[in-house]
């Protein structure tokens, strides 16, 4: 997975050279991204562009060591889904047949299933990656770093748009939502259970997307149900390397497998996993019972709490950075 740090640099456009005090423009609009030859639509919400305070400070509870110091981040607009990205989305791409099934049912000239049918999808998983817990209007689950990437792929083919996964910057400052809070509601855990699934309330499973409360950017689910999947490898002291300027990249580039940052806290966590800083690193135990050697480089299989949403960066990338992007090989996992 070792890409053209340069090109892949231009193509996550998130600024980190300059900082303004004040919240930079917004993207025209809130849009909704309707899927040809599907009944299926995702919802973008325009984020608007600032600079923000990236980390926990000393101070807060339950903060870990990843989490500091804290330092500022400058962010440029961009738009992210106003929800994790649900099976019925996902399967289109991680399943040909229904994909063609549902191009049957809604034909179009955008209908044409030339211009993805040479996208590399997923093997097929050997069991139900959902768990029984849910399909219709759930968040897909039990996907690798790299399949949730090739999906930007797929969507980018069937849309025209260029979609991918965030920063972790990108991803705490929309979750932050111009609060300085450990949880974009506030301090109040009491108020958790308005505002995410998590192990207090979730009777064991995840829950259907935007059942909770929106942060004040309107996103949902962005503390618990599932975590999800960022673009940066997870390095425990990389925001020491960024305050003290020996790293210039506004994102930590996957070179290897594991670790990489997933971001949110999920149904199966308690409180703390769920902050607005709070960092949790991938790892092998998510494939444990994959039986498979070597293991999926589509499928986790013990990891019902990973999946992910989209951003799209207002200033359109060029052909060549986007191929940096989706063009993509995995890194074996043995």
């Amino acid at each position: 997975m070792r890409l053209n740090r340069f090109l892949l640099a231009a193509a996550l456009t998130t600024a980190a050279a300059s900082y303004s005090t004040a919240q930079t423009a917004t993207p025209a609009k809130s849009y909704t991204q309707t899927i040809p030859g599907s009944d299926q639509t995702y919802a973008m919400v325009a984020i608007p562009g600032g600079t923000f305070l990236m980390g926990s400070p000393a101070t807060e509870k339950e903060r870990k060591a990843d989490e500091g110091p804290q330092h500022k981040v400058a962010i440029e607009p961009f738009y992210m889904g106003k929800y994790e990205v649900t099976w019925d989305l996902y399967d289109l791409f991680a399943f040909t047949n229904m994909e063609k099934e549902m191009a049957a049912k809604y034909p179009g000239p955008d209908a044409n299933l030339s211009k993805t049918d040479v996208t590399t999808r997923p093997s097929p998983p050997y069991v139900d990656m959902s768990f029984g817990m849910g399909r219709a209007g759930y968040p897909a689950i039990n996907m690798t770093q790299y399949a949730a990437i090739k999906f930007c792929a797929w969507l980018y083919a069937k849309t025209g748009v260029f979609y991918r996964l965030p920063t972790e910057a990108e991803w705490e400052y929309a979750c932050r939502a111009n609060t300085t809070t450990p949880y974009s509601f506030g301090a109040d855990v009491k108020k958790l259970g308005e505002y995410a699934v998590f192990t207090g309330n979730s009777g064991g499973a995840y829950k259907k997307i935007g059942t909770k409360k929106p942060n004040p950017f309107g996103l949902y689910d962005m503390h618990g149900n599932v975590m999800e999947w960022t673009k940066d490898q997870y390095i425990e002291d990389y925001y020491a390397s960024v305050a003290k300027g020996t790293v210039k990249e506004p994102f930590a580039p996957t070179t290897s497998l594991y670790p990489n940052s997933v971001r949110g806290g999920s149904w199966d966590d308690e409180p703390a996993v769920l902050r607005s800083a709070a960092r949790t690193p991938s790892a092998p135990a998510w494939k444990v019972l994959d039986p498979q050697s070597p293991k999926s480089d589509w499928w986790l299989t013990s990891a019902s709490f990973v999946g992910f949403r989209l951003v799209r960066p207002v200033k359109a990338p060029s052909e060549e950075e986007i191929k940096a992007y989706y063009d993509i090989k995995p890194i074996k996992d043995y």
